[in-house]
This record gives C-alpha cells, structure tokens and sequence, in this order.
C-alpha cells in the first residue's frame, strides 16, 4: 500500500485548520502532521516534520506567506506548496510561482477541490484553481509547439532577458543588471511576447519554468 501524503497546514484562522483536520481525516491518503497558525511554527515544522506538501495562507500575522518560500528556497526544504488563499494579486501570483507554488487554491472553492489539488501536486503536477489563473496557464501550455510551428526564435539576449524576468527581476533591476538601459529591456520584453505570443511577466514566468529555462 502506497503511504499517504503527509501535510502541513498553515493557517491563522482556527477553524480553518479544524475544518481542514476532519476534512482530511475522510481521506485515506492524506495525513496532516501539523497545524501552525504563523510563519514561525511553519518553518519549524517544516525543518522538523519534512512533510510532502505545505497548505499555505499567504496573509499571516507574522510573515507573508511569501517569505516563508523565500525561506524554503533559501534553505533548499523540497516540500511541495499549495497556496490557499482568499485572494491573490497578480504580481503575488507572479512571485509564488517564481518562488516554486505548484498549486493555488481559493478558500471559496469546494472541499474537494482541495484534495484534487493536493493529489495532482503530490503526483508531481501543478494545479490552478482560480478562473484567471486556469486561463493563464492554458494559454501558456497551448503554446507548446509555437516555436516548431513557426514562430521566430529568441536571441541569446532575450533568453537572457527572459530568465531574469522569469526570476522576479524588474525592468530597472535587468538593466542593471546587463547594463543597458531600461528602455532597451521593455523592447526586448515587447519583442519577446509578440514572438510567443504572450500577454504578461505571467504567462512569461509560467512559459519559462514550463520549459526548463529558470
């Protein structure tokens, strides 16, 4: 028999992490090894318990709930992480998924949107629940073949501009960064989205950790 998932969650809300615990305890396969209601009892749960998936709140008393990724990457902890968030902005979108979120679920959704989520993630995919951020990520994947179909290829210098943007890097921070000026980075930039057909920094971070290139 296949061992279940071993989840943390994290959450400042009491019963949100009571209601997550009974949820879980109908599942055969998932097993929550700790409840924290900030970002300190994450990390040290995360250290500790080194489960497979992390259920994050991104509003934490605190910390942001994007600073304990940055703490993760920093300390290279491979937990897998599932926001679960009332809300999420675009550029917290943006930076979650540069920071490695495989899954982004709103608290409104159904229970069991939740534990669909949890089993694509822990199988290794990544899910994306909320209507605009399906949108993104299918615009970005049925974009796989564009460059076979046709579409010119980047130059070494906007493969290089691309992977910067793809790590959070600002237009001001790139172009110090190559040392060129900033307006230079917005051409290129301009140039890149009509190339593969892209809207944003989003759908250009998803497109370049969908193809290895960060």
């Amino acid at each position: 028999m296949t061992a279940p998932m071993r989840v943390v969650v994290v959450d400042d809300h009491p019963i949100v992490l009571e209601g997550l615990e009974r949820l879980f305890r109908l599942e055969g396969d998932i097993h929550l090894v700790a409840r924290c209601v900030n970002a300190r009892e994450a990390l040290e749960a995360l250290r500790t318990c080194r489960p497979d998936i992390l259920i994050l709140d991104v509003r934490l008393p605190d910390r942001n709930g994007l600073d304990v990724l940055e703490t993760m990457r920093r300390e290279e902890i491979a937990t897998r992480t599932v926001l679960l968030t009332g809300a999420l902005g675009e550029d917290e979108l943006l930076q979650a998924l540069q920071l490695g979120v495989r899954g982004v679920v709103l608290k409104e959704a159904a229970p069991e949107v939740l534990v669909r989520c949890l089993r694509k993630v822990h199988a290794g995919e990544r899910w994306l629940d909320n209507d605009f951020l399906g949108r993104a990520l299918e615009s970005v994947l049925s974009r796989e073949g564009v460059a076979r179909a046709g579409r010119p290829a980047l130059s070494a210098r906007e493969m290089e501009i691309v992977r910067l943007a793809a790590r959070g890097l600002h237009n001001r921070q790139i172009a110090e960064e190559l040392s060129v000026a900033e307006g230079t980075i917005k051409v290129h930039l301009h140039n890149v989205y009509e190339k593969l057909g892209l809207e944003g920094r989003v759908e250009l971070s998803l497109y370049a950790r969908d193809r290895g290139w960060v």
